[in-house]
Parts: structure tokens; sequence; C-alpha cells
């Protein structure tokens, strides 16, 4: 089997979170010669394989074959690889059914290894996550067994195949803040104190401010604003309390204790209660090392291209990977329909993916 045949058998295979489809037991079948770990939690499936071929360093190829549902919309059958006008359409054709084929297809083709090569699937990536890639690791650490370097196969490429490399990602902190103020009649507000104009003048210092300057790698930690709301819909009685939530996709400059003395500067005299929570943590990790530097030459060798080294964009499982001591990154085929109608990408993508992969096994010491 081929790298595009491979891939379009997992595309034409439903697999919404949490169900894998039975792509595990036969990705276990594909690569028989790996000895395989299941760490299935509840209704959430997951697999680790593993072959040592030599005493160096363990290189972790790791992903999920669950993808978010197709939606309604679509001109082609979302779970089929559809070939049309020079791509290929079907739910999870870049995230991510393309990376976990191009690793699956250049691990199945590998003879020889300087390391141990592995590889980590979830079927609960775009769920909450809670039963899946964590739980491998957790296994994995009480096994004494936990990689060197993990390459994560997200989509992270912007324009062109090959032009960025995720080495890190931002955090993601909620906020939860309630403004108490005194319910009134509005033809008396001198006897009432109105949370919504207790907020309006410090809000303008507050709503979208950088929190911090970013640095070489992060963009500015950015206070965003997703809901205020008070009041009874009614237009003469002025609101007893105000709530606004907000979140801040923090870089590893910015924390909750931050947060909480940027808010306390700014509300300073009002009386208010705040409630942060954290889903995901900030890491990156150092260009310096090995499987970022391998990476980005065997970017170059397939490619010919310099690729850049990003931080962009939401969260994925390498957050998981970061805390237990792993250089981990991540590389795959272009970002621009995941989760949207029609989502596509191109045989070359996939191809060339493979190939990089192949390049990188190749060049690992």
């Amino acid at each position: 089997m081929e790298v595009i045949e491979l891939f379009k058998k997992l595309v034409g295979t439903k697999s919404v979170t949490p169900d894998d489809g039975g792509l595990l037991d036969f990705i276990t079948e594909y690569l028989s010669d790996f000895e395989a770990v299941r760490v299935d939690v509840e209704d959430v499936k997951n697999l680790f394989l593993y072959k040592k071929f030599g005493d160096g360093k363990h290189l972790c190829f790791a992903g999920h074959v669950d993808v978010v549902p197709a939606g309604e919309g679509w001109s082609v059958e979302p779970y089929k690889a559809t070939c049309k006008d020079g791509y290929i359409y079907g739910r999870g054709t870049q995230d991510m059914k393309s990376g976990v084929a191009s690793f699956v297809q250049a691990i199945k083709d590998t003879q020889n290894f300087n390391g141990t090569l592995s590889i980590l699937l979830t079927s609960d990536e775009e769920g909450e996550a809670v039963n899946g890639t964590i739980k491998v690791l957790e296994y994995l650490e009480q096994q004494q067994m936990l990689p060197d370097a993990t390459v994560v196969a997200e989509p992270t490429c912007e324009d062109v195949f090959g032009d960025a490399i995720k080495v890190g990602r931002r955090g993601s902190i909620n906020g939860y803040l309630t403004i108490f103020g005194k319910q009134g009649h509005a033809a008396y507000p001198q006897k009432a104190i109105n949370p919504v104009h207790l907020l309006a003048k410090p809000l303008s210092n507050m709503a979208g401010i950088d929190l911090d300057d970013g640095d070489e790698h992060f963009a500015p930690s950015k206070f965003v604003v997703t809901d205020i709301r008070a009041g009874m819909e009614v237009t003469n009685v002025t609101p007893n309390e105000l709530k606004m939530m907000f979140n801040v996709r923090n870089n590893t400059l910015t924390n909750q204790e931050s947060i909480e003395k940027f808010v306390a500067k700014h509300l300073e005299g009002i009386e208010y209660e705040l409630k942060l929570t954290q889903g995901s943590y900030p890491f990156k990790t150092d260009t310096s090392t090995q499987v970022v530097k391998t990476m980005a030459k065997a970017i170059k060798n397939v490619t010919c291209i310099d690729t850049k080294y990003s931080t962009a964009g939401g969260t994925s499982d390498a957050r998981f990977m970061a805390p237990f001591g792993i250089d981990v990154i991540e590389f795959g085929v272009k970002n621009d329909t995941i989760h949207s109608v029609d989502e596509r990408t191109t045989q070359t993508e996939v191809e060339e993916l493979y190939k990089v992969f192949v390049e990188l096994i190749k060049m690992w010491k």
C-alpha cells in the first residue's frame, strides 16, 4: 500500500470523536512487526506502537485519528476521499489523517534506524482530550518508555507546504468577571450603583490590550473580551450586577497571576469577583534541539524551503508532551480548511509530507 492509498483508507473511515472507526486496530495490523500497547480509557481508544532498532534516541510520531463532525453543506461525501479539481476532499484530510498516513507509511517503509521508533495515536484529540494522549504519556512514564522527541503531524504550513514548523503553542486562560452594583430605577441613578457605568471607563484600557510584548517566537498575550451581559432587558431598571467573559491566549510571559494583577489595577475601587480557568499551558521547544534542527533539514532537502519556526494557532496534543520533558514539534500539510465544509488537501502535499518524514527518520542520530 502506498501513502495515498493509505490516506484514502483513513479518510474514508468515519471516526468522529471519540470513535476511532476501527482505525487503531487497522494500523496495528498494518505495522504488525511493532509492539502494540493499548491504553483505552472508557470510550476513548489509544494506541502506542514501538520498535527498537538500535540503542540511539527514541523518536515518536504522534497524532489523532478522530475528526470533528462534518456539518452541512458539503459538495462531496465528507467521509469518502474524493479527488476533485486537483484536491482530495474529505473530513480529516488536513486535520489530521494526512499526517497520520504519512508517518505510518514512512515508518512501515523504514528498514534501519539508530534508535527506537514509535507511534502514539488517540481518538480523543478533538474532544475534551482528558482520556487521550495524556493517559498514554502517563503510562509511558510509569514504564520508563517516554520518547526523547516527538513529531505531532498536525497541519502547520501557512502559504506553501514546508513553510512552518510549530515549535510551541500558546496557552489558553478563560476569565469570568462579575462586577457588583445595586439595582435601582433608571429615573433615580443616584440611588443605584450601575455596574455598567462602573466598567465603562476601565474597559477601554482592558479590552484588546496586549498584556506583554511577546518575544521572538510568541505574539503578545491579548486580553480578548468575548461576552458582556447585565440587566433584565428592560429600559427602566439598572442592573444589579454585570458579567463579563474573556480569553487570553497566553505566551510564556503571561500567567494567571499577572492577569489577576492586570484586572485589579484597572478595577481598583470596584467590587468584583474574578474566576480564571486554564485548559492549556504555553510551551516552547528550544530551536537548537535535535528534532527541530533535523526536521528543518529534512524539509529543506525535500522542498528547498527554509522553514520558519511558529507558535501561532490554538492548541494540540503537543501541549501534553512538553511537561514530560519531551522535545516536541509539529509539522504537517497546509492549514487552511480544517474543521470547515469541504476540507481538502492535495496529493502532492501528502506525498511530500511522507518524504519529509522518511528523510527525518533517515537523518536521525
